[in-house]
């Protein structure tokens, strides 16, 4: 069990707005920062303005940063990833994300819901995104919905083949897969919890919206990432910290904000992320309307502890 903290106000739905980070950062309140990637650090093309050195700053405060992502990717990528954008891979701690969750779940087998898991996968995956590798889990692999013991969802663009390769398919094409698999009781692991992403400033939909239509069809749903506490758990054990000692920053209110309340730690909302259409920001680094950020919070039922309008010093 996570231990919960005391929120900083006695209204948990107030928050503090603020124009970066070095207000937080200087009073070295929090030992440990679980920062996510896209959307906050960077669009997936290149960094946001000012976050590279937003994070060498952080870390002359001494705090341990590690990246969450619900990346379905495993976190050695996400880490040659960010060090391809221009990151030094030295100021963090670690990754941990959905990808490398799903992987260790799979592979372990340790916990109870996947011990009891078949070997027998429809493998929802990504296509000009390149595919995602099951080498070493001991799956299979299958087409027909009859041989599958449960869907593995790692990408929006297509299904894996025995073969290895990729069938790109339509979002609509994978969602008539996902009506077959429901009414035959086919469980889903979903290795991104994501509904959707920020590329180059647009959106692009995640497994986490398949994970959705699934569970409204009446199937099952094992969520490896935020907002389920597994991963910030898994984080705070990677840099021996507690709740009490670490800050969550995300651009996802459901995924980020929700998880970090869940999870009993504070939080920092970067509002020019994927809600930035909906917040009415025409550029990066916009300050929001706080009544607008006041009705968001309310609307996705989530938190922070502080609002910023991006990840800076």
């Amino acid at each position: 069990m996570i231990a919960k903290c005391s929120v900083q106000s006695n209204d948990p739905h107030l928050f503090q707005t603020l124009n970066g980070l070095r207000h937080i950062a200087e009073t070295r309140r929090f030992k440990a920062w679980l920062l996510d990637q896209f959307g906050v650090l960077h669009d997936g093309k290149k960094p946001y303005p000012g976050a590279i050195s937003t994070l060498e700053m952080l870390a002359t405060t001494g705090a341990k940063m590690v990246v969450i992502s619900n990346s379905s990717r495993r976190a050695s990528t996400t880490i040659d990833k960010l060090k391809s954008l221009g990151f030094d891979p030295s100021l963090f701690a670690g990754a941990i994300t959905s990808g490398e969750l799903t992987h260790q779940y799979l592979l372990r087998r340790d916990d109870t819901w996947f011990a009891a898991l078949g070997r027998s996968c429809i493998h929802m995956t990504w296509s000009d995104r390149g595919a995602i590798s099951l080498e070493g889990l001991g799956l299979k692999v299958v087409e027909n919905v009859e041989e599958a013991d449960f869907i593995l969802a790692h990408g929006t663009e297509g299904m894996g083949l025995p073969s290895g390769d990729v069938r790109p398919m339509s979002l609509q094409d994978l969602e008539k897969i996902l009506e077959i698999c429901a009414s035959k009781k086919i469980p889903m692991v979903v290795a991104n919890p994501d509904y959707v992403t920020v590329e180059a400033r647009a959106l692009r939909v995640m497994p986490g919206t398949l994970a959705s239509k699934f569970e409204k069809l009446g199937g099952e749903v094992r969520w490896m990432g935020k907002p389920d506490k597994i991963i910030y758990k898994s984080a705070m054990a990677m840099v021996g910290v507690d709740a009490c000692d670490s800050i969550a920053v995300g651009d996802s209110l459901h995924h980020d904000i929700k998880g970090a309340n869940a999870a009993g730690i504070q939080s920092v909302f970067i509002t020019g992320g994927i809600h930035a259409t909906e917040l009415g920001l025409g550029s990066y680094g916009e300050v929001a309307d706080l009544s607008s950020v006041q009705t968001l919070v309310s609307k996705y039922d989530a938190y922070p502890s502080y609002v910023l309008p991006s990840f800076s010093w």
